[in-house]
């Protein structure tokens, strides 16, 4: 059985930063394939060192701004994930692909071997108490399905 883990970042304080949490919230209440375990944090960078446990594969789901249109879905292999020059992925410090590096050094076996991040494009990063805007919003469903897809062992890009 393959073993995936679904780990969802956002602060569901701060709008388009939310977009972690009301993924998690969707998922939470959808059927996972098999073998599949979600989580939620917070902040991702080194707290994502805490929840990998070698997994076949990690999807680590994150608003994120990449240039694209917002509500954007990005689906990004390992290969393709950009490092915090000139800024991080998201706004949480230390991006996803530092903190994989950190564990590729000290716990190796922990690494899982297929990483994808399935990351929505924002633009409000600086409101606290502001919902979603209507673009990341209406994006939400869209990035459930992928995730559920890639869960499953579909190819999708």
């Amino acid at each position: 059985m393959r073993s995936t883990l679904i780990v969802c970042i956002g602060n569901d304080l701060v709008a388009d930063d939310a977009v972690g949490h009301a993924i998690h919230k969707v998922l939470t209440d959808s059927s996972l394939p098999e073998g599949a375990i979600l989580k939620f944090l917070g902040l991702g960078g080194m707290d994502l060192l805490e929840a990998i446990n070698g997994e076949d594969l990690l999807i680590v789901v994150d608003a994120v701004q990449l240039g694209g249109d917002v509500g954007t879905v990005h689906i990004l292999s390992w290969e393709q994930l950009p490092s915090m020059e000139p800024r991080p992925v998201s706004g949480h410090g230390i991006g996803v692909k530092e903190a994989i590096e950190v564990a590729k050094r000290i716990y190796p076996e922990r690494v899982p071997g297929d990483i994808r991040l399935v990351g929505v494009e924002g633009i409000c990063f600086n409101k606290v108490g502001h919902p979603l805007t209507p673009e990341v919003q209406r994006a939400v469903p869209e990035a459930v399905d992928v995730i559920l897809r890639l869960a499953a062992g579909e190819t999708v890009s």
